[in-house]
């Protein structure tokens, strides 16, 4: 198992939406984190297992009290909250300036999520919402304990240039300077792009080519739907059959590709992580229920 962090550049391609869509149909148990050092969403938009609303202050901000003394993998659970779906979440920051209080954790924090699959009572993979990594965002000091680092883009060609140019600066940052030599260096850069998934086939290739050309060891890994509807139904927001929405069906064709690839040598032993930890294939967790009145704003 393993630690796939999730992030973008710049403007608002839908990074949680993407965190948590992902998550939803993933094949093995999952731990969504929320480390955007900007905030924060779910606390807003989402209902807890026992039917009221997260706590807020139970996620990194309770891990920033006692991780000074030292993290092990298994007390990243201590701080979890089931979503009323079954997702399990570690909530996130309620605003950027608590962040200041993170500000030598991000390495260990890192290194906890990666050890999880190493756990011997609750192995799981995390998939870590970054948020946007324009700048100097502290997030970036997860990436090296990453096993895949996933970019979100648009289709416009500015949105496209600058996910070339992030990619082949994370490249140089996480891999030194051997331009191009990323496929094979940990961790993997991927981009996502955010596109109708019919007929995109021939974007992808061009896309492809462009990061090939620049050097930047990046390939695209999918295309998950702009699928204003079906986000705002994982939000929350709007009534319907989640499970067919183009959203969740792109979700899961590349959830299925990442896990095909890269899957097996993230694997844990089936002795320690038993299937009644495991979400259901094929069937995505139900991570929010409808709130009258209390939808948070959609990143």
């Amino acid at each position: 198992m393993a630690l796939i962090a999730l992030a973008a550049d710049k403007g608002s391609p839908g990074v949680t939406t993407a965190a948590v869509a992902l998550a939803a149909v993933w094949p093995r148990r999952v731990l969504l984190a929320e480390t955007d050092p900007a905030g924060g969403d779910l606390v807003y938009r989402s209902t807890a297992a026992h039917g009221g609303p997260l706590n807020p202050n139970t996620g990194l901000l309770s891990i920033a009290a006692t991780a000074r003394r030292g993290l092990v993998p298994d007390q990243l659970w201590d701080h979890v909250q089931p979503l009323s779906g079954g997702l399990e979440v570690l909530v996130g920051l309620g605003i950027a300036e608590q962040a200041a209080g993170l500000a030598s954790l991000w390495p260990t924090l890192g290194h906890a999520f990666a050890s999880l699959a190493d756990s011997p009572h609750a192995p799981a993979d995390v998939i870590a919402d970054c948020g946007r990594i324009s700048g100097d965002t502290p997030a970036v000091e997860l990436f090296p304990h990453a096993a895949l680092v996933l970019l979100l883009s648009r289709t416009e060609p500015e949105a496209l240039a600058r996910v070339r140019d992030r990619a082949a600066q994370l490249s140089t940052r996480l891999h030194g300077g051997a331009r191009g030599a990323a496929p094979l260096a940990t961790p993997l850069i991927g981009v996502v792009l955010i596109a109708d998934p019919a007929g995109s086939g021939k974007l992808v290739n061009q896309v492809n080519d462009m990061l090939v050309h620049a050097q930047t060891g990046a390939r695209v890994v999918g295309t998950l739907a702009d699928d204003v509807a079906g986000a705002d139904m994982l939000a929350g927001r709007k009534r319907g059959r989640l499970d067919k929405s183009l959203l969740v069906r792109s979700a899961r064709k590349i959830a299925a590709d990442v896990n095909q690839q890269y899957g097996a040598a993230w694997a844990v032993p089936a002795q320690r992580a038993p299937q009644a930890q495991q979400p259901q294939q094929g069937h995505p967790q139900a991570p929010y229920q409808p709130q009258q009145g209390h939808a948070g704003a959609g990143r």
